[in-house]
């Protein structure tokens, strides 16, 4: 029995149970906070049968005939608009996938309405919730790096003819940009700041599909750091963040790294945490010591969505708001307009 010490769990709903969606389900019904699903793909109504849960066709049905604390908007990017104003109107918290929205404008609306309306809304950047980041992040601020200089990310990965069976993942609004370089900007902005302005090229002369498959990109932050970053669903490396971090165990750990953040007293690589920097006199002919930091581990999804339970029953001020997610996807629009365009873009 449940008494005011010692409520029962936040029942948290999910909209959509595709790749990442269903994984935020099988965490929710494992610690028993999986209230229903919604989604009309005939594998969806397997997924509610093996979890025990409820399953609607769309998530307006849901939330006519559940009452969640939260909802896990997990549906296609182009849906993300209109599934989170959905809850908003609700009165239901909603944490969505990110992208935040297809465009900058959708997620301003939603922004708009979720402070309006004072529901919490949260965004899916699930990577910050991963203790390494929080690492990385207080080594930065206690200037054992000195002052930030350039930043590079690498996102090279391999995804196999089959992903892209579903047709949504071949046309706009989709593509590695908004897919998977949207998580290596947003934990930039977290770890160096703003951005000024960006510059970038894309192609897709591999898949030959309506997004782009290889984009590379500059960026000039606003503290004066130049960062680059590359990302490409069609090379196979070791070099993705997925491929580092080990915190999905359905992705074979290699044990590199994909980011380098450089400073005038030292460089750290992530997620690796290596440090490098000179103990003594600094120079290029001095000897350069290493060490590796020490760091907690988690399930950074498993945090998220722990975190977002306690949002949803008022426990918790949202990590990762919807304005850090538009913030983020600002970024990510510069870049296919400089792009498309071939010149500098400013960032508001």
């Amino acid at each position: 029995m449940s008494t005011a010490s010692n409520p029962p769990p936040a029942r948290l709903a999910v909209a959509g149970v595709g790749l990442v969606g269903k994984r935020h389900a099988e965490i929710l019904a494992n610690e028993g906070r999986l209230a229903a699903i919604a989604d009309p793909s005939p594998s969806a109504a397997a997924v509610a049968a093996e979890l025990g849960v409820p399953i609607y066709p769309n998530l307006r049905d849901l939330l006519l005939s559940e009452r969640p604390d939260g909802v896990v908007a997990a549906t296609p990017n182009q849906s993300h608009e209109a599934d989170g104003l959905a809850c908003i109107a609700a009165d239901v918290p909603v944490l969505i996938e990110k992208p935040l929205a297809s465009d900058v404008a959708g997620a301003e609306r939603l922004v708009a309405a979720a402070q309006a309306s004072q529901v919490p809304l949260l965004v899916g950047h699930h990577r910050r919730y991963n203790p390494l980041i929080a690492k990385a992040k207080a080594e930065i601020l206690s200037g054992r790096l000195g002052d930030l200089v350039a930043v590079n990310a690498l996102c090279w990965i391999y995804k196999p003819d089959g992903y892209f069976d579903v047709v949504w993942r071949r046309e706009p609004g989709a593509g590695p940009v908004f897919i998977n370089l949207i998580h290596d900007v947003e934990l930039l902005l977290h770890l160096c700041g703003d951005v000024a302005a960006v510059q970038s090229a894309e192609s897709n002369a591999v898949r030959g599909n309506n997004v782009e498959d290889t984009a590379v990109v500059i960026l000039r932050f606003k503290s004066g750091v130049l960062g680059t970053m590359t990302v490409s669903d069609t090379v196979t490396s070791p070099w993705s963040w997925e491929l580092t971090a080990a915190e999905n165990p359905s992705y074979p750990a290699t044990g590199a790294f994909s980011y380098m953040i450089g400073g005038t007293r030292g460089s750290l690589s992530i997620p690796d945490l290596s440090l490098w920097g000179n103990s003594g006199e600094q120079g290029w002919h001095e000897p350069i010591d290493h060490r590796v930091l020490e760091a907690e581990t988690g399930d950074p999804l498993v945090l998220q969505l722990r975190h977002f339970a306690e949002v949803a029953q008022g426990k918790a001020e949202p990590h990762v708001t919807g304005a850090d997610g538009l913030r983020a996807l600002k970024v990510i629009s510069a870049i296919k307009e400089a792009a498309k365009s071939g010149r500098v873009v400013e960032i508001d």
